[in-house]
């Protein structure tokens, strides 16, 4: 190959311009379509040497966990924090790694296909409660039996199957931390 000469395919030039088609979505749009992670707070208390767990009821009247989307610039964690402090008014420590990760099955509303929700389940010990900013949510403490089966009501075996996974799975790490032990010797 001489001086001057290129190795670009025929009909290319170094100068030409490729414009790109420019698309305009909705933020809300953006959302829908990201919503398939998500992260959640589960949010316990121990009391007289016994675990407690917080649940939130849904607009449906289910009982879940505070969850909701991953929020850009915030950690999973910090997200998780949030969606607590908003639905249930928690402010408490949170840990930074997820301790499970659930998925739930659903149809998508705006394509009709089935997707899978992914959520990453963060541990928030729960140091106290505020009203919560959203309305209608109705926070209240379980024991881990009644929680499971509060869970379950009205969902899929397979989804309620994840949520029980997440209590027992949560029960196991606070024991293990030493937090159910240290509360029945400080009470």
């Amino acid at each position: 190959m001489s001086v001057g000469e290129s190795r670009l395919p025929a009909g290319w030039s170094p100068s030409r311009q490729y414009e790109t088609e420019a698309k305009v979505f909705r933020l809300s749009h953006l959302r829908k379509m990201r919503g398939c992670e998500q992260v959640a707070a589960v949010c316990f208390r121990v009391r007289r040497g016994r675990i407690e767990f917080l649940l939130v009821q849904t607009r449906g009247g289910r009982w879940i966990f505070p969850k909701g989307s991953a929020e850009a610039g915030l950690s999973n964690a910090q997200a998780a924090a949030l969606e607590a402090f908003e639905e249930a008014g928690v402010h408490g420590r949170i840990e930074e790694a997820s301790f499970a990760r659930y998925v739930r099955r659903k149809t998508s509303e705006l394509r009709g296909t089935p997707i899978e929700i992914t959520t990453s389940a963060h541990l928030c010990e729960v140091s106290r409660l505020d009203p919560a900013p959203e309305a209608n949510r109705d926070p209240s403490w379980f024991s881990p039996e009644k929680a499971k089966r509060r869970l379950q009501e009205g969902r899929a075996q397979d989804y309620a199957s994840e949520l029980v996974r997440v209590i027992d799975r949560a029960v196991m790490r606070i024991g293990s931390t030493g937090r159910v032990e240290s509360r029945r010797k400080a009470g």
